[in-house]
């Protein structure tokens, strides 16, 4: 590479193409010209955002020259986009993709395309920077004089404050602007414009707080995590400690150290549902700037605290998945919250795994990272065993009780009950002592599916291979995948019969059981249905912590993390969707789950009780996480897996045809099966090929879908087949292909 002195420069555009490319630098913006900035550059008839790698060799090609350039300072830096590369080969994706994931929503100017009469055409795209005009008194001098009425209050508001908003002053005095510009005319006000970040803690107050006494085990996790973090070298902790046991406060001291270095911390939590409540423990302590960046917020709001961070106004960050990007320079920790959830996996488009890449952009810094849980993945879990994670425990929960009593409940021969007796029993028994209950089934909606008594029809997604979910209050019948959504018919849509049935049972119908069964109980639900507007989440959690909810029903989201002490009685009314998906990870998700929702019961000064219905109570994930036996279940689980090759023991890589045509999306993927196995006897690799086949979820948003599994003993193998493809494969028009390195689900 030259210096920064070349007139040719690499840039990534944000494209789906694997390559970057040159341009040249007209003189007049080579002072502007700087690796990290965006420049403006032809492509096609189109003018597009690029994002400047770096500076290029003159290999005496005709090149086109740059628009301009956008930035006045960098973007990104060296070690970030060191980060990028990485991710971009690692998972497959177009570097300049990965770069526009990283950087938030609306930065880009999209593009623009020219015309005969316009070759430069209009710009489109791009985020706002809000400002506001702040007014002061100055002293008066001078023979002008001074206004009465309303022109005269707002001076004297004005000389009894430093300085105030426009919004302020309108909102004590109302329509105020031809006094203000009167005023400023006389010398005796003047204004600026100022820029102002949209907070999204702006209307929420706390009060400070002090780190609390640690427990042995706490103590001694501490000493060694924060031992790493003074050498300031990359150090992979897994702190394994039982739900309760206090591990976000050895990670709040364990950053102390760190703000005491003067280096920042990244926390990641696996949903948004989680953010408020550790956003305000961390408030609560430190006294520092801390941004928040996740999919709740709007976008001005997350684009205003990506630029505090990267101008070093905030030195902790707490988001969920995308967070892995956020700025933060003199990175010093990395904790990853919950690091068994798949919700790190990203689905579409750009699948990285936000936990994965804690780890490598941990390397990069020179960082220690901590990935926290009371359920390792079990890939987590072997690594510590084999000594790649340092392990440290937490086996005491803090307040000194120990996990609830787990009772599994054969609901085999129950059909139609929502609440077997004794779980029915406990929860009127705990009502009577005014305690709280947490009702899980991780099924929304108020039933699953229709169908009819006559022909047997059930309603379906016409886009999708899934039954349509009936959602009572809106009655309609929706599909959770694509949103498709139809009013709920009267007659059968098969056979014009009445007798047309809702089967299958949802957190909807739950609540609507509960409140008949106890009408005196305050029942609130959490799913996806009830925390769809902002702030959803925070207000059902606050309500529960403040005890104005009796019963709280809720699907998946209600297990992770969180801490409310008046929640004494635990019941799971069903596991088997979890337990029955065709999938080679849902021993350990089920395991995962209900150890996760044992976790919520008997936190606080009473002791707890979990009451779990099932169909399959010998199934070794229940009877273990009944038992808390993590050892057992890890065993059992790891023998399975080297049984049949899956990680640990191997490599995956899923690899998915979709296409609007059923019988050409078929053939296309015999076709790319065909050529990955002639490429693998070409190559002389070690992989499997398994498929092609339909996958569970054979049909999605309308596109017919075909899977080809890839499963390699070492990972080097399944790269080398996964490049050649990518380099030499091309689908035919109208059909796609994705590929998932490392997949955490196979639907």
């Amino acid at each position: 590479m030259k210096d920064s002195r070349s007139d040719i420069i690499e840039v990534a555009v944000p494209l789906p193409l694997d390559t970057t490319f040159h341009y040249r630098v007209p003189p007049e913006f080579r002072d502007g010209v700087a690796p990290g900035r965006r420049v403006l550059v032809p492509f096609g008839r189109r003018t597009v955002t690029g994002y400047l790698l770096g500076f290029a060799p003159d290999e005496g090609r005709e090149l086109r020259a740059i628009h301009g350039v956008l930035d006045e300072s960098p973007l990104f830096t060296p070690r970030e986009l060191e980060l990028y590369r990485w991710a971009a080969s690692y998972y497959l994706h177009p570097l300049g993709e990965v770069i526009k994931a990283a950087l938030p929503a609306g930065i880009n100017l999209q593009s623009r395309r020219g015309t005969a009469g316009n070759p430069d055409g209009e710009l489109t795209g791009g985020r706002s920077i809000r400002t506001e005009t702040v007014y002061r008194a100055l002293a008066h001098a001078g023979p002008a004089p001074i206004p009465r009425g309303k022109g005269a209050e707002i001076l004297a508001r004005l000389r009894g404050a430093r300085e105030l908003t426009a919004a302020e002053l309108r909102q004590a005095f109302g329509a105020c602007a031809p006094q203000l510009r009167r005023l400023r005319e006389l010398g005796l006000v003047e204004s600026e414009a100022r820029e102002v970040y949209r907070d999204p803690f702006r209307e929420e107050t706390v009060e400070h707080d002090s780190p609390l006494p640690l427990n042995a085990g706490q103590a001694a996790a501490l000493e060694q995590i924060a031992a790493a973090a003074d050498a300031a070298r990359f150090a992979p902790f897994l702190l394994l400690g039982v739900t309760g046991s206090g591990k976000t406060e050895v990670y709040l001291q364990a950053i102390a150290r760190v703000l005491a270095r003067g280096q920042t911390a990244l926390v990641l939590v696996p949903e948004i549902a989680l953010t408020p409540q550790l956003v305000n423990r961390f408030r609560r302590r430190f006294r520092c700037g801390i941004a928040v960046l996740h999919s709740g917020l709007s976008d001005g709001e997350r684009y205003d605290e990506w630029r505090r961070i990267r101008r070093g106004e905030a030195s902790i960050v707490i988001g969920a998945r995308s967070a892995i990007f956020a700025p933060l320079e003199r990175l010093g920790m990395i904790v990853v919250d919950e690091e068994h959830e798949s919700s790190y996996k990203q689905g579409e488009g750009f699948r990285y795994n936000a936990r994965d890449l804690a780890l490598v952009r941990g390397k990069i810094a020179g960082a220690t990272v901590v990935l926290g849980t009371a359920t390792p993945q079990v890939t987590t879990w072997h690594a510590a065993a084999t000594g790649r994670l340092t392990l440290l425990s937490l086996p005491e929960r803090v307040n000194g009780m120990p996990l609830p009593p787990v009772e599994l409940l054969d609901a085999r021969g129950q059909r139609g009950e929502t609440l077997l007796p004794p779980l029915a029993a406990a929860v009127a028994a705990n009502l009577a002592r005014e305690a709280q209950t947490l009702l899980f089934l991780n099924r929304r909606g108020f039933a699953t599916w229709l169908t009819c008594e006559e022909c047997g029809h059930v309603l379906r997604c016409p886009n999708c291979t899934v039954t349509l979910t009936f959602h009572q209050r809106r009655n309609r019948h929706i599909c959770h995948y694509c949103d498709f959504a139809i009013p709920a018919p009267s007659v059968c849509p098969g056979c014009g019969s009445g007798q047309v049935t809702l089967l299958g049972l949802g957190t909807e119908q739950v609540e609507a059981r509960m409140r008949e069964r106890f009408p005196e109980a305050r029942i609130d639900r959490m799913d996806r249905d009830t925390t769809s507007g902002k702030g959803g989440h925070a207000r059902i959690l606050r309500k529960v912590a403040e005890r104005k909810t009796d019963i709280l029903i809720g699907t998946q989201m209600v297990a992770k993390g969180h801490d409310f002490p008046g929640i004494t009685l635990v019941g799971i009314l069903s596991v088997e969707s979890a337990l029955n998906i065709p999938d080679y990870r849902s021993g350990e998700r089920t395991f995962q789950l209900v150890t996760q929702l044992i976790g919520r019961a008997g936190r606080g000064d009473d002791p707890g009780r979990v009451l779990i219905q099932t169909l399959n109570p010998e199934h070794y994930a229940l009877t273990h996480a009944a038992a808390g036996d993590l050892e057992g279940f890890y065993g059992t689980e790891l023998a399975f897996r080297r049984e049949a090759g899956y990680p640990p023991f191997a490599y995956l890589a899923a690899l998915y045809l979709t296409g609007t045509a059923p019988a050409a999306t078929e053939a296309e993927a015999e076709r790319l099966a065909a050529y990955l196995r002639s490429q693998r006897s070409e190559q002389a690799a070690r992989v499997e090929i398994l498929g092609p086949a339909p996958p569970p979820l054979a049909k999605l948003r309308g596109r017919f879908r075909w899977q080809i599994l890839l499963k390699a003993p070492h990972r080097s193998a399944l790269h080398r087949l996964l490049l050649r493809t990518r380099k030499e494969y091309a689908p035919p028009s109208g059909i796609r292909l994705q590929v998932d390195v490392d997949p955490l689900e196979l639907m």
